[in-house]
């Protein structure tokens, strides 16, 4: 078997998975990007990527998956959990169906992954799992509560696992983006207006979409490559942190959020969006 590192992304068709892919592949990995588009993967096939189709809400697909990487080379050294997308509206609104894909993408998917690599990793003796996640774990929007729950969700689970895996040499990483210029923001504003259309969050709506369209652009918002980086860098360090802010505004986000009291906070959110 291989004695190169082996790297699997998630959700690699666009934006921070195919950067983070490309970046993985640049630091020497043997790296292998899935999604359910493989035919938007034809370009890291041509930088010696291996892709394939997973889609992480069938449990069938994630353990072929990973059974393939480990026919191929008998070792997984990276996870990265990162598909993922953003479904908003009212909680009255959104339909419960896609409440649950919305956990099934963002949360179960990426905890099934997470079993599914684990055993090889502690046979190793080493291995790290990086969780993509948020600045939307750790604060809130009027009508993003499925979307927001899910990213807390993901911060939970990862902290709890960052302790039950470290006596098995095995990291976990969060790593937190702030707005980026990527496909989420414009699913998540489509999600919006198709779900409060003619209903009583139609106004409210309107306004959290015009903010959501304006952190959808480049005064405000970081290129999937900058995230890319700080994942490739979670990957590598020899002691990680535990999470990683990053991109415009996600730091200062974050401080304020833990030094300001609920109230507060909730004053500035409703000024922004209401």
């Amino acid at each position: 078997m291989t004695s190169t590192r082996v790297a699997l992304v998630t959700g690699g068709s666009s934006g921070i998975g195919e950067q983070t892919a490309l970046g993985l592949r640049k630091a020497g990995f043997e790296v292998y990007a899935v999604a359910r588009r493989v035919d938007r993967m034809l370009g890291l096939e041509k930088e010696g990527i291996t892709t394939f189709a997973m889609d992480v809400t069938d449990d069938a697909s994630m353990v072929a998956g990973i059974e393939r990487i480990l026919a191929d080379h008998g070792r997984i050294d990276v996870l990265v959990n990162n598909a993922g997308y953003g479904s908003y509206g009212a909680v009255e609104d959104v339909p419960i169906d896609e409440a649950r894909r919305q956990f099934e993408v963002n949360v179960f998917g990426l905890a099934r992954l997470t079993q599914l690599v684990t055993p090889a990793m502690r046979a190793q003796g080493s291995g790290r799992i990086i969780n993509i996640s948020s600045i939307g774990g750790k604060f809130y929007e009027p009508l993003g509560a499925w979307y927001h729950a899910t990213k807390f969700a993901v911060e939970g689970f990862s902290d709890s696992l960052r302790i039950e895996l470290s006596p098995f040499g095995i990291d976990v990483v969060i790593i937190e983006p702030g707005p980026i210029l990527t496909e989420w923001n414009e699913i998540s504003r489509q999600s919006l207006t198709e779900t409060s259309k003619g209903g009583a969050y139609e106004q409210q709506a309107r306004k959290v979409r015009a903010v959501l369209e304006r952190a959808d652009g480049k005064a405000m918002a970081s290129s999937p490559r900058t995230v890319a980086k700080k994942i490739v860098k979670a990957a590598l360090t020899r002691n990680p942190r535990a999470r990683y802010p990053v991109g415009k505004g996600a730091g200062t986000i974050l401080r304020a959020r833990k030094l300001l009291p609920d109230g507060a906070f909730d004053v500035i959110v409703k000024r922004t969006y209401l």
